[in-house]
């Protein structure tokens, strides 16, 4: 039986691919048990910077397993509870470390759902978001109509979220939904060169500054600000903001030259 969640490592990066291809990557129980799963290895693993989220052949993911949801089975079913892991696997996971989405083809419905957890996303130009879910009576359970307004504002999002309609590369890119839009066929090797590239930041002052972003959602201004300056106080306190100060003083990194911190 062939594994329902692929993972490959290349340095620091860690590449996770749905492996459904006959089921355009839907995502059902099993499928979704092995996503959190990979994913909370991922964070323990100390030596792994970055990951990259992807789908197998020509589609990202089209949402939830509707033929195992239809049939009521437990072991196919996705999971719904209202603690523990989401119905999708993974969507309730609050990772240390970046995750990067590579997408081809459909993200739709639940599978724009993981999409919206990563937190970029670099697609090509067959890439095809929306909520589709929408007219089968499918709830958003997995964030999205928490993530999606927070990325791309209220309007746009209801838009998506009411109508179900499909929208394509270029769209989802002026609408700030993709971060990098490539050519046909280059969003995995494209996705895992960003990554390769974050995974060479001074990793401290990356997470911190990534967690502060995260949450000040739901602080006002003061206490959004006061949070940050913990984040930074403890970057401060690792070393990495001397040790990068003294690397700038001695010419390291100027003219766009690698600063990997592990090759310091």
């Amino acid at each position: 039986m062939k594994p329902l969640v692929i993972s490959s490592r290349q340095g620091a990066v860690l590449t996770v691919t749905i492996n459904r291809p006959e089921q355009r990557n839907c995502v059902d129980r099993p499928t979704a048990d092995a996503l959190a799963e990979v994913f909370r290895a991922f964070e323990a693993d100390a030596s792994l910077r970055a990951a990259v989220l992807t789908g197998a052949e020509t589609g990202f993911c089209a949402g939830a397993d509707l033929k195992a949801v239809a049939s009521q089975d437990p072991a196919r079913s996705n999971r719904i509870d209202r603690s523990g892991d989401a119905p999708m696997g993974l969507s309730r996971l609050q990772l240390s470390k970046p995750v990067i989405a590579a997408i081809e083809g459909h993200a739709v419905a639940g599978g724009l759902e993981l999409a919206l957890w990563c937190d970029l996303r670099v697609a090509d130009d067959t890439a095809v978001f929306g909520v589709f879910c929408r007219r089968f009576g499918v709830p958003l359970i997995d964030g999205g109509t928490v993530r999606l307004p927070r990325l791309i504002g209220q309007s746009r999002a209801m838009d998506m979220v009411l109508t179900g309609r499909a929208v394509g590369a270029i769209e989802a890119l002026e609408f700030g939904l993709v971060n990098r839009l490539v050519p046909r066929g280059q969003a995995l090797a494209s996705a895992q060169a960003l990554a390769a590239e974050l995974t060479e930041r001074p990793q401290t002052c990356l997470r911190n500054d990534r967690q502060s972003l995260l949450a000040q959602w739901g602080l006002d201004e003061p206490a959004a600000m006061a949070q940050e300056f913990e984040f930074g106080l403890e970057t401060l306190a690792s070393g990495e903001t001397v040790a990068g100060a003294s690397r700038f003083r001695d010419g390291v990194g100027r003219h766009g030259q690698s600063l990997d911190d592990r090759k310091q």
